[in-house]
């Protein structure tokens, strides 16, 4: 049975009470009689003993019930914040409080201005100057700009993080001063590990392509850099195809740069420290792979091409652990394709997704997870054969499923999910058998299990549900979130689950044709009865 309601912890009620009582109690005074009247450089009031970390709880706390208002902010800005972020409150995030953060905030380590479109560039500017002890920063969706970089980079050298994603006024030049100062001729951001820049505005010229490469260069310990031409830059680094002379605002060129790195012209081939890749297509792989040779994390777009599912360079990656294949060809590919793949990487995989596979043969999912025996998280969404056709009668289930498919189970597994799409044919009668004896072998043998999502299955899955609950350990102790959306599962399964050990805290059931409103209100009643900790969704 799903746990009761546990007593809410004494801080977390202590907070929830400040921020009932905030306006009318303890900021009353100070928004009546000097809200408007006086610039404080400091405010001593009832918040200053307060812990750093419970002070950004208090004030996500009063973003997320839009109880935060500028006379709280005022009060809650102190000098001993540790971390501030100011994203569920970006409409009071003005210039007047920007300047407030760098006047009083200097210890800060991390700021997220995520979506604070009403900080001017300047502010930015003397927010990176004024907090140089930064090692996260958010300025996704900002007016920031190339003085906003340039100071980032040349103030902000403990800098590991940070986002710019969404930033109209970021272009290729802003991202150069990021990494190299002209004026003092030196490279920026040493500790720079995390770099996002999705949805920059995209340039002609294939100056972004550049800029990018430019970053790749001069930040020596980047892992990660988020941007949907990163492949490209990398193609270009892999080449050596590079510009072998600076420009006129004085920033080397990438071949003074590679130099830098070790790779002269006929020398070594480039390396970088990257260790996750995002919207690598089929064609980049071989020169991904030999600049990437210690990417941990890889999403891949495969196309149409014959062989192993990404080819020979996914097989010979030495330490990807992580990895999420797409079809992107007009015919798609078959699941049993990944399976050479899995058997050379699986041992060591982590965590696998599979985005529009087709799952020509019903064994193909049970023999892809019994490769991949380290999985900690599973995700897949699959389409049925497009020649598939009903098979005539379907067969009889099993009264119990055989849970010996998977004899050695996912014993790391927290998290599951599958989805199955009919928009290409109709999922025949056999590969239901196969799955349904799957899944059961698998929640049987996944002890660890904490998120489940069987999405638009179209078989039934109540005896499934049966097997597994009625197994010894008993099985799903640790689950805690089950999502069976579009599936067929009826009421009685979800009376099973009530009545079964675990932990279960979530369940959703939204348009299952099999569970009726009569049957939702006696959940509802029970959850209420006996007071669980249980969230059913249904419609």
């Amino acid at each position: 049975m799903p746990r009761r309601k546990e007593v809410p912890a004494l801080g977390s009620l202590c907070l929830q009470s400040l921020a009932r009582h905030m306006q009318n109690v303890w900021v009353k005074d100070y928004s009546e009689n000097y809200l408007d009247e006086y610039q404080f450089r400091y405010v001593m009031g009832p918040f200053n003993d307060l812990a750093g970390s419970l002070v950004q709880d208090l004030i996500r706390l009063l973003g997320e019930s839009r109880r935060l208002t500028r006379a709280a902010l005022h009060l809650l800005l102190l000098p001993h914040l540790r971390e501030l972020s100011l994203r569920p409150c970006p409409g009071l995030a003005s210039n007047a409080i920007g300047q407030l953060v760098a006047l009083r905030c200097k210890s800060l380590s991390s700021l997220d201005l995520h979506g604070c479109s009403r900080l001017s560039a300047d502010v930015l500017v003397d927010l990176a100057e004024g907090l140089p002890q930064l090692s996260r920063l958010g300025l996704a969706e900002t007016q920031a700009n190339v003085q906003v970089l340039s100071a980032v980079g040349s103030c902000c050298r403990r800098l590991q993080e940070l986002d710019v994603s969404h930033c109209k006024k970021v272009s290729p030049r802003a991202l150069r001063h990021l990494a190299y100062d002209p004026l003092a001729r030196s490279l920026c951001c040493p500790t720079l590990r995390v770099l996002l820049a999705r949805g920059l505005e995209p340039t002609r010229d294939g100056g972004m392509v550049a800029a990018l490469a430019f970053l790749l260069l001069a930040l020596p310990r980047l892992e990660f850099l988020a941007h949907g031409t990163v492949p490209d830059a990398l193609r270009l680094l892999h080449g050596r195809q590079l510009d072998g002379t600076g420009d006129a605002e004085g920033f080397p060129s990438l071949e003074e740069l590679a130099r830098l790195r070790g790779a002269a012209p006929g020398g070594p081939q480039l390396t970088l420290p990257l260790l996750r890749l995002e919207e690598v297509e089929e064609p980049a792989l071989a020169a991904v792979h030999a600049v990437c040779p210690q990417a941990e994390e890889a999403s891949v777009w495969l196309g149409d091409g014959p062989g192993p599912a990404g080819g020979w360079e996914l097989l010979s990656w030495g330490r990807l652990a992580r990895l999420t294949l797409g079809c992107a060809g007009q015919r798609g590919r078959v699941l049993a394709e990944v399976l050479p793949l899995a058997r050379s990487l699986g041992p060591r995989l982590q965590t696998l997704a599979l985005h529009g596979f087709c799952c020509q043969d019903e064994l193909s999912l049970a023999a892809l997870l019994a490769s991949c025996p380290g999985l900690q998280a599973f995700s897949a969404e699959l389409h049925a054969p497009p020649d598939a056709s009903p098979n005539g009668e379907t067969p009889a289930e099993p009264p119990r499923w055989d849970t010996d498919l998977l004899p050695h189970g996912l014993p790391q597994l927290q998290s599951f999910s599958l989805a199955l799409a009919s928009t290409t044919g109709i999922f025949p009668a056999q590969h239901g058998l196969a799955l349904c004896a799957t899944l059961a072998s698998l929640l049987c043998h996944a002890p660890r299990l904490q998120t489940l999502r069987l999405l638009g299955i179209p078989f039934p899955l109540d005896s499934v549900f049966e097997t597994v609950l009625a197994a010894p350990g008993p099985p799903l102790l640790e689950l805690q979130e089950l999502s069976l959306a579009e599936s067929r599962v009826s009421g009685r399964t979800v009376w099973l689950l009530l009545a079964s050990e675990g932990r279960l805290r979530r369940l959703d059931l939204s348009h299952c044709r099999d569970v009726h409103r009569r049957d939702y209100d006696g959940f509802l009643q029970v959850v209420r009865k006996q007071r669980l900790d249980l969230d059913i969704t249904w419609e």
